[in-house]
C-alpha cells in the first residue's frame, strides 16, 4: 500500500476503526469514559511534572515537509514583531535556503528576530544560509559551541525545536532544516516527520522555554531581565484563547538523571490503561523503561512500538534497540519497523485521549543529556488523526515476530547488538 492510495483527505481528521466506531453507537457511555480518562490524564500529569494545563488552544498536526515547511514559512512571512527560531538540525538544502531568506526578509521589515542553533547539530550549517542570516539584521546565537577543550560541555545540546512568530502562532515537533525532510516521505530520501502548530496560552510557554536558552547563549543579552522579552510595550505577550485543548508545555534540561523528559515518559507509561502507541526515530530505553513497558503490556494494555527499518541514520542506535526486542515481544509488546525511508517522528499517545508530542526520543541522549520540548496535549480529536496516522505508517512496515526470521538472524548481528549496549549512555 503506498502513502498516496492510503492516506485520507488532507486537513479532516480521520475516522476511528470500524470496532471503535460501532462501540460510540452503542452508548454514549464511551464519552463519558473518555472524559473520565482526560481529567486522570491532567491530573497524572501535572501531579507527575508540576507544570499546569493551560487550555484555550488549537493544536494541528503537520505532516512530512510538503505540509510542515509551507507552514513555518507562511507564518514567518506573516510576522510583524517577533520572531524567535531554536533548532538542533541546521544543515544544507533549498529548505535550508528558503528558511534563512524567510527570517532575512522578516528582519528587512523590522521584525526582531532571533535564532538559536545548536553548536553540533548546526556544525553542517550551509554557508550561504548562514551569511543571509548574518548580513540581514538576524540575532544568530550558538548554544554550547563545539570547543574540544570543553569535552563535558560538549554533550550537553539543545535537541528543540522551537518557533513562535508573534507571541500568537508556535510549531514544535521533530524536524530539521535539512534536505532530509523535504518532500512527502515518497523515498530514502525523504524523511517521514510529523510536526504540530500551536495556537492559544500555550505558545507562551514554548516562548518562554527558547528565552531560558537565549539567555545563556546570546551575546549582550545576560543582563536582560527575562520578563522584559516577554513583554511588548509593557504588556505581557500571551496568547488569547482560540480553541478549547488543554495543553501542558515541558521544557526539559539535561541532568544526568531523571530529566522532567523522564518523568513524563514514566507518568505516560504508567498512566496507561487501554493502548500506549509510540513511534520514535531513535528507541535505546534504560532497564527501568523497559520494565515499565513490560509491566503495561502485562495488566492488559496494547503496547505498540514503531521505529525505523532499514533506512536510519544511526545504524548504531538500531542495534542497540534490537538487543532488547526479545524481552519485550515475549510480554506481548509488538514492534515495527518502518520500511519506504527514515521515520523520524516522537509521538506518545495514550488510551485515545491524550499525545506527548514535541523533540524527544525514546533514548538516552534526550532522558538525561539533550535539553528538550514536549507538549502533553489533551484532544482526543487530534489523537484520532494521529492514531489513524500510526495505523497507515503500520501498513508501511513489518511488525517484528519471534520465529525463523529473527530467531536466526546472522550471529554478528546478535553480537553487534549485544557490543552496542555499551554505548547505550551515549546513544
Amino acid at each position: 500500500m503506498t502513502r498516496s492510495e492510503a492516506e485520507p483527505p488532507r486537513r479532516s481528521y480521520a475516522v476511528p476503526d470500524p470496532s471503535e466506531r460501532q462501540a460510540d453507537a452503542d452508548t454514549g457511555s464511551a464519552q463519558v469514559e473518555r472524559r473520565g480518562a482526560r481529567n486522570a490524564h491532567a491530573e497524572l500529569f501535572h501531579g507527575a511534572i508540576g507544570i499546569p494545563f493551560v487550555g484555550g488552544n488549537k493544536v494541528e498536526r503537520l505532516l512530512n515537509g510538503v505540509e510542515i515547511f509551507p507552514a513555518m514559512i507562511d507564518a514567518i512571512r506573516a510576522a510583524q514583531d517577533t520572531i524567535e527560531f531554536e533548532t538542533y538540525v541546521y544543515w544544507e538544502g533549498v529548505v535550508a535556503v528558503q528558511v534563512a531568506n524567510a527570517l532575512a526578509e522578516a528582519s528587512g521589515r523590522g521584525v526582531q528576530v532571533r535564532v538559536l542553533i545548536d553548536g553540533a547539530g548546526s556544525f553542517k550549517m550551509e554557508a550561504k544560509a548562514r551569511e543571509v542570516l548574518e548580513s540581514s539584521g538576524v540575532e544568530l546565537a550558538v548554544f554550547q559551541p563545539v570547543r574540544p577543550w570543553r569535552l563535558k560541555r560538549m554533550t550537553h545540546r539543545t535537541h528543540r525545536k522551537i518557533l513562535v512568530c508573534d507571541s500568537q502562532i508556535g510549531f514544535t515537533g521533530g524536524v530539521g532544516i535539512a534536505t532530509e525532510w523535504e518532500g512527502d516521505a515518497r523515498s530514502p530520501e525523504e524523511w517521514r516527520e510529523t510536526h504540530f502548530r500551536i495556537e492559544g496560552p500555550a505558545v507562551t510557554g514554548l516562548r518562554a522555554a527558547f528565552f531560558h536558552h537565549w539567555l545563556s547563549s546570546a551575546d549582550g543579552v545576560d543582563g536582560l531581565f527575562p520578563v522584559t522579552l516577554l513583554e511588548r510595550d509593557g504588556v505581557p505577550t500571551v496568547c488569547g484563547e482560540v480553541g478549547d485543548t488543554p495543553v501542558q508545555v515541558v521544557p526539559s534540561e539535561a541532568t544526568g538523571r531523571w530529566s522532567r523528559q523522564e518523568t513524563l515518559f514514566r507518568a505516560a507509561i504508567r498512566g496507561a490503561t487501554k493502548r500506549l502507541w509510540i513511534t520514535t526515530a531513535y528507541f535505546v530505553p534504560d532497564d527501568d523503561l523497559i520494565q515499565l513497558l513490560i509491566d503495561a503490556s502485562r495488566r492488559g494494555v496494547d503496547v505498540r512500538i514503531l521505529l525505523p527499518g532499514p533506512h536510519i541514520d544511526f545504524t548504531i542506535v538500531r542495534l542497540a534497540g534490537e538487543a532488547v526486542y526479545d524481552e519485550l515481544m515475549d510480554a506481548g509488546i509488538r514492534i515495527w519497523r518502518y520500511q519506504p525511508t527514515m521515520i523520524h517522528a516522537k509521538i506518545l499517545m495514550v488510551d485515545g485521549v491524550t499525545a506527548c508530542i514535541g523533540s524527544a526520543n525514546m533514548n538516552h541522549r534526550s532522558l538525561m543529556k539533550d535539553d528538550e520540548i514536549a507538549l502533553v496535549v489533551l484532544d482526543q480529536a487530534l489523537v484520532e488523526r494521529l492514531e489513524n496516522d500510526f495505523r497507515e505508517d503500520l501498513a508501511n512496515a513489518i511488525e517484528v515476530e519471534p520465529g525463523h526470521t529473527w530467531d536466526e538472524r546472522p550471529w554478528w548481528r546478535k553480537l553487534l547488538s549485544q557490543l552496542s549496549l555499551l554505548f547505550r549512555g551515549e546513544l
